[in-house]
This record gives structure tokens, C-alpha cells and sequence, in this order.
């Protein structure tokens, strides 16, 4: 996608870490790959640190060397898109700070504007007031939104209540960056681009459902935020949810936006509301101990630092959710989602049921028919099948059919920053959270928090550099089932 038509960004929070680690260099490889680049677009970092230009610029080329892969820096090209590039201090409950942001961009009323919140979501209002009162908001505007949107349904409400004051929803974009990766996209290419797996995209053909998104790492910089969120706000309530959309929804009757977040939303209120005791047996939530990852020895989460003492906010959640519509009832979806765990590992599994009657030699089919989507660490599909061993014998064993994106498109991929960055400046809201998605979200999440919040108990500990509690193993083997664990 080629930058074509100016635009002017402005990132709030552009010293934090999102925006060093992710947005800027999006960015920069935007601004590299184009063969035509934005006429007179402008990148406009926000916070609160009195920085000159010439000091931002210092950060994000020292960040740059971190964050963007060595092959990839371009001296010449850094140097173009660091021209594109202006800082401003703001403070969000200041005036000043907007009226001077105004004066940067007064010189481009008509063009597209973004103003991109990569703050905490209790800023939110604040800025987009601000923006209005400096008269910085206009048709061409928009605004985006980074998650944990609040920390219930309440706080959600009020933020999306003051920000839809400010701006309508077409111009409002709820990121979520797990849906702008390039395995999501290849999802919906795999779902309704070809005809083969529509027949058996069901109940009668699909067992069950794994969805795991397990980090090696543990809060790192991120531990006074962290530990006012949880796992449960942090990666349930978005990231898990919108690829369980994403696999359970129905066609929609195109790829525009509101079709596809009809869709999604239809799976969202399909979902069989928790009760207390449902918590109870459905739901593990747990907190890591001191462990070692790959061989180094690493604290518990009550020792990182900004974390309180008796803290019982969870870094682990695993749990069965089922659907209660036609094409999946009885089909159990398990969520799974935590810190410093094994391994690094994103990924989908699809399981299929066995063949009704196993007539070759060796035992049963057990779980042959599986399709593993990999989202991270390397991006790529498979579908294990069986097949019969070169020889005389009959013996069988499964194999994998493996699509690895590197290999075989040999190009470099866009991270999903990158891509999603793009359908903003270009108004595209397909791959963002429309507010009904959002409330539908928190109201089924809600309850899990109100009812760990009765029950007084604390999170299950789980040793650093495995897979969670042991009562996320006993979860799943309730019903016959295991996890897929092997990378």
C-alpha cells in the first residue's frame, strides 16, 4: 500500500513503549516500501516529556536499532522518513499543549488527520476533549484507541460515551493488532476462499476448538499497568475473543466492515453467559512463581517489580466457552492465555472427530484431522492427515500438509501494526471493534471477574516456564481432551 495522499498522525504517548517497539517502526517500513510516498504527510509524537525535536529523534534512532530487524535499516531511507517526523510535549489535562498541537496543523485543515491514543485508556477522554476544544476534530478525523478499552463494562461505557460525543463511530477504530496479523488474514482467506472446508466447518465435523496465546516473557516494564488489568482484561476480553469471532462466525455476505463485525458480533451474544458456580469449573486463573526460561532463572510475579506483595491479580487463564447456536453447540472452545509459560506460542487448533470406524492397522485414528493455524512465533498453516508409510506393510502414521508463509511467498511480511496503521489512514474499519462488539465482550467477560471477586481465592500458582497450573491440564481432561503443547 502506497502512502499517495498526505495525511498528517498524531501519536499520543510516542515516547512509550508501544511506539517505539511497534508503531514508528511501522511506519518507517511504510515510508521505505512506498514507491510513492505521502506528499507533505506529518508524523506528530505527543507526551508528556519536554523533549526538542532534535532529543525525540535521538530515542526512536537508538529504539530503531532494537526494534527493526538489521537487514531492514536503511540509513538513507531513516533519514527521509525521520524528515516526516515533529515532536510536541502535551499534556492530556492541559490546554496549552492542544492549542499548539492546533497551530502545527492548522496549515492542513482539509487532510486526513489520525490521532492515535497509545496512552493508558484513562486518558482517553481527556485527550479527545481536549482535541475537540482545540477545534483539531473535523470530518476528516480519526481517532484510535488502544486496548484494554476501561476495565469493565462500566468504565468502557463512559470512555466510548465521551468519545462518541467527539467523534462519530466511522471515525473511531478500536485496535487490535492480533487481527491484523498476517495468519488472521490467511484465516478468513482459508475460511471463505475456498470450498473444501465450508462442509466441514461444524459441529458434526469439528470436536473441539484450542485457542493458546502463551508468552515466555513476564510483565518486564509493564508491571504497574499489568497489575491492574490481568490477564482476563488484557488478552481474553480482546485478543482471545476476536479470533474465536473470527473462527465461529458465519459467512458474512462480503469483506466490508459492518458485514464482517455483524458476523462477529452474532458469535459474541452466542456465547453461554458464566454463572458463579460455571467460574468455578470452567474457569482457571493462575500466577507464576519464580522458574527458569530457557535455562535462566527468572522471578515469580510477586517479585517484579511495581507489583504489590499480596497482589491476586492473575497472569494465567485457561477455561471452556461454548456457543449456543446451530452450527457449534457441543463444540467446546478452550481459551488459554499467560505469562512466562513455556514456550512462545500463538496458535489455533482445530480439532475434526475420528472416523466413525478405523479399519486400518495400528489402533484408531485418534487425533489424526487437525488444522493448526500459527500466528508467532512463525506465521503458518498445517493440516495433519494421515498417510501410509513407504513400504510392504500397511503402516501408517500422520503428516503434516504445511503452508510456512516465509517460505513460500519469500517476502517480507507486514506486522500487523503496519497493515492496521494503513486501514486507518485509509478509513478501512473492517479488521477494528465496533462499540456493540466491545459491550458484548465485557458483558460476557464481567461476570468471571465479579465472581472471582466473591470467592475471595487466590490465583493457582504455576512454576515459571511451563504450561500453567496443573488445573488447566485437568480442565481439558475432563472431557477426554488434552492440550496441544508441542512446538
Amino acid at each position: 500500500m502506497a502512502l499517495t495522499e498526505g495525511f498528517d498522525l498524531v501519536l499520543f504517548g510516542g515516547t512509550g513503549d508501544l511506539a517505539l517497539r511497534k508503531l514508528i517502526p511501522g511506519l518507517y517500513y511504510r515510508h521505505r516500501d512506498s514507491k510513492d510516498h505521502a506528499a507533505g504527510s506529518r508524523i506528530i509524537a505527543a507526551s508528556r516529556q519536554a523533549l526538542t525535536r532534535e532529543q525525540y529523534l535521538e530515542l526512536i534512532t537508538e529504539s530503531s536499532h532494537k526494534f527493526i530487524r538489521d537487514g531492514d535499516f536503511d540509513e538513507r531511507a531513516w533519514q527521509s522518513f525521520t524528515q516526516t517526523i515533529d515532536y510536541l510535549p502535551v499534556d492530556a489535562r492541559a490546554a496549552a499543549g492542544f492549542a499548539a498541537l492546533a497551530e502545527r496543523l492548522r496549515d492542513a485543515a482539509g487532510r486526513t488527520r489520525v490521532f492515535y491514543l497509545s496512552t493508558g485508556s484513562d486518558l482517553f477522554s481527556a485527550i479527545c476533549s481536549g482535541l475537540a476544544q482545540a477545534g483539531l476534530v473535523t470530518p476528516q478525523s480519526r481517532v484510535v484507541m488502544e486496548k484494554p478499552l476501561g476495565r469493565d463494562l462500566a468504565t468502557s461505557d463512559a470512555i466510548n460515551e465521551s468519545v462518541g460525543a467527539i467523534f462519530e463511530e466511522r471515525q473511531i477504530f478500536r485496535i487490535d493488532h492480533y487481527l491484523g496479523k498476517e495468519t488472521v488474514q490467511n484465516l478468513l482467506a482459508l475460511r471463505f476462499g475456498n470450498s473444501i472446508f465450508e462442509p466441514l466447518w461444524h459441529r458434526a465435523a469439528v470436536r473441539d476448538v484450542q485457542i493458546t496465546l502463551a508468552e515466555s516473557v513476564g510483565v518486564e516494564e509493564r508491571g504497574e499497568f499489568y497489575d491492574r488489568y490481568g490477564a482476563m482484561r488484557d488478552i481474553v476480553q480482546n485478543h482471545l475473543l476476536q479470533l474465536l469471532c473470527i473462527i465461529a462466525m458465519e459467512p458474512p455476505v462480503s469483506i466490508a466492515a459492518d458485514a464482517v463485525r455483524d458476523e462477529k458480533l452474532k458469535v459474541l451474544r452466542a456465547l453461554r453467559p458464566f454463572t458463579r458456580e460455571t467460574v468455578r469449573s470452567n474457569v482457571v486463573r493462575g500466577q507464576y512463581r519464580a522458574g527458569a526460561i530457557a535455562g535462566k532463572a527468572v522471578p515469580g510475579y510477586l517479585e517484579e517489580p511495581g507489583i504489590p506483595p499480596h497482589s491476586v491479580t492473575e497472569t494465567f487463564v485457561s477455561m471452556r466457552a461454548d456457543l449456543d447456536n446451530w452450527r457449534w453447540a457441543r463444540v467446546p472452545f478452550y481459551l488459554r492465555t499467560g505469562k512466562r509459560m513455556q514456550e512462545r506460542l500463538a496458535e489455533i487448533v482445530i480439532n475434526f472427530r475420528p472416523v466413525p470406524h478405523f479399519i486400518l492397522p495400528g489402533g484408531d485414528s485418534g487425533d489424526v484431522n487437525r488444522l493448526v493455524i500459527r500466528l508467532q512465533p512463525d506465521e503458518g498453516i498445517k493440516l495433519l492427515v494421515l498417510a501410509k508409510v513407504p513400504g510392504a506393510d500397511m503402516r501408517t502414521r500422520p503428516v503434516d500438509l504445511d503452508l510456512d508463509f516465509a517460505k513460500t511467498f519469500r517476502t517480507r511480511q507486514w506486522d500487523a501494526y503496519e497493515r492496521l496503521i494503513m486501514d486507518v489512514i485509509g478509513g478501512n474499519l473492517t479488521l477494528f471493534m465496533r462499540r456493540d462488539e466491545l459491550d458484548a465482550a465485557w458483558r460476557w467477560v464481567d461476570p468471571i471477574q465479579q465472581a472471582w471477586e466473591a470467592q475471595g481465592d487466590r490465583p493457582k500458582p504455576y512454576t515459571a516456564g511451563t504450561w500453567g497450573p496443573t488445573a488447566s491440564s485437568a480442565l481439558i481432561a475432563r472431557d477426554g481432551l488434552a492440550w496441544k503443547e508441542d512446538v
